[in-house]
């Protein structure tokens, strides 16, 4: 992990920018982990588990999908 101080001289990448695809790779992940943990909740008939999974991972996709607009429209002004 990363020292709090560093600003982009050492990975050459600023906080704010790495903080904005650390948050869509993050998201997507956390999207494509849920969908093994609804598979698992549907497979043991839970189904409080997987309605609470299957809204997370929508907020997962929306979250991941308001990043990546976001880093399109920085990538297409930079």
């Amino acid at each position: 992990m990363a020292s709090a101080t560093e600003t982009g001289n050492i990975t050459g990448t600023q906080d704010k920018d790495y903080n904005l695809l650390w948050y869509v790779e993050s998201c997507l992940e956390n999207a494509l982990r849920l969908d093994t943990f609804i598979k698992d909740a549907e497979r043991a008939k839970d189904t409080q588990l997987v309605e609470l999974f299957t809204k997370a991972q929508a907020d997962s996709r929306k979250g991941a999908e308001l990043g990546k607009s976001l880093l399109r429209s920085r990538l297409a002004s930079g």
